[in-house]
């Protein structure tokens, strides 16, 4: 099947994009925003604790998303043990000598979990940490609790408290990616912005492209590095927030052989139709594989994406590929990240959808 070109008619309406496009422009400044918010908040009290028996980075609904981001950004070779929490509770064992940092964007429903989570934290006696609107519903709780709270400014993004959760675990002695690291982030992220941006026609445009491949189908995002699963993750939460598109999500190896029965079974490119189809008009939905290649992934990293590879095209399925250059863990992460969001917001102009993640500035 021949590649489809972007219609760049689609760009031409009023709003086309909204703040999505917006957001995805400018990543590299909003990340280098919220790591400056939370250097000058006053982080005394985290650096008088010193390091945490362990790190718990809280978020729920968009927020959730910047917790996963600033986890993988840490690494699993992180010497403090880092957990991800998306709901209203704790894990049991969370107590006094561990750290919560929380990240919240407007108050309302998404912000009530996280909210919930950090109060939980404070009546076990953990450090808290956090950051959101400077009028955000952690703003008073960290006030009242004697924690650290720093204020993002600006629209909601993705960015913002990925930068400012990362700078909050630093100054409590996690090792987290350096100030050379985050900016080198923040250069990817712009390199991608110029080489995806709306102006750049199709044939030269990879986000565009990608968003043409998609469209009309269920895309399977594979990733077989911590960071490059992390990028998947984002991409299948930032594809339902930005366009309403529905996108799976799998990390090798552990995913490999759901992915591959599933490419071989009814929504693969040959699997058996429903019997409610018409044979002639119904070509019905299928699986697209979408493979997150990390340049520094390694040999067992190539093997399960070529693995997950060799299964689609024996499926019958095309596959699109999303890789970035070399560099360290944060920057590889934001360039893989960088890419499949321009892409959201090509599928939502594709499909002329405006959604809630067009969202009002924060502070």
């Amino acid at each position: 099947m021949a590649a489809r070109e972007f219609d760049e008619t689609l760009l031409e309406r009023p709003g086309a994009g909204g703040a999505a496009a917006r957001a995805a422009a400018s990543a590299g400044a909003h990340v280098r925003a919220g790591r400056a918010a939370a250097l000058d908040a006053d982080t005394g009290v985290l650096e008088a604790l010193g390091r945490p028996r362990a790190l718990v980075l809280a978020g729920s609904g968009a927020e959730a998303v910047a917790a996963d981001v600033a986890a993988a950004a840490l690494g699993p070779g992180c010497p403090v043990p880092v957990q991800v929490v998306r709901g209203r509770g704790l894990p049991g064992w969370v107590g006094a000598a561990d750290l919560v940092v929380a990240v919240s964007g407007r108050a309302g429903p998404a912000a009530d979990p996280v909210a919930a989570c950090a109060a939980e934290a404070v009546r076990r006696g953990c450090a808290l940490a956090a950051a959101g609107p400077s009028d955000g519903p952690l703003a008073a709780l960290a006030e009242q609790s004697r924690g650290v709270y720093a204020p993002l400014r600006g629209p909601a993004t993705l960015w913002g408290p990925v930068g400012a959760a990362l700078a909050l675990a630093s100054a409590a002695g996690v090792p987290a990616p350096s100030a050379e690291d985050v900016e080198a982030a923040a250069a990817r992220m712009d390199e991608v912005a110029a080489a995806c941006a709306p102006s750049v026609e199709s044939w030269e445009n990879e986000a565009k492209t990608l968003a043409a491949d998609l469209a009309g189908t269920l895309p399977l995002a594979c990733g077989s590095t911590p960071e490059a699963a992390a990028a998947a993750r984002c991409f299948a939460a930032r594809a339902a927030a930005v366009a309403a598109y529905p996108v799976l999500a799998v990390s090798l190896p552990e995913g490999l052989g759901t992915a591959a029965t599933a490419l071989s079974g009814p929504l693969g490119a040959e699997g058996p139709r429903s019997i409610f189809d018409d044979p002639v008009e119904d070509a019905g939905v299928r699986l697209h594989p979408v493979v997150l290649e990390d340049p520094d992934g390694g040999p067992d990293a190539e093997a399960d994406l070529a693995a997950l590879q060799d299964a689609a095209h024996a499926a019958g399925a095309r596959v699109s590929r999303v890789s970035t250059g070399p560099g360290e863990r944060m920057e590889r992460l934001a360039g893989l990240i960088a890419l499949t969001d321009y892409a959201t917001v090509y599928l939502a102009a594709a499909y002329q959808v405006e959604t809630a993640a067009d969202e009002p500035s924060q502070g």
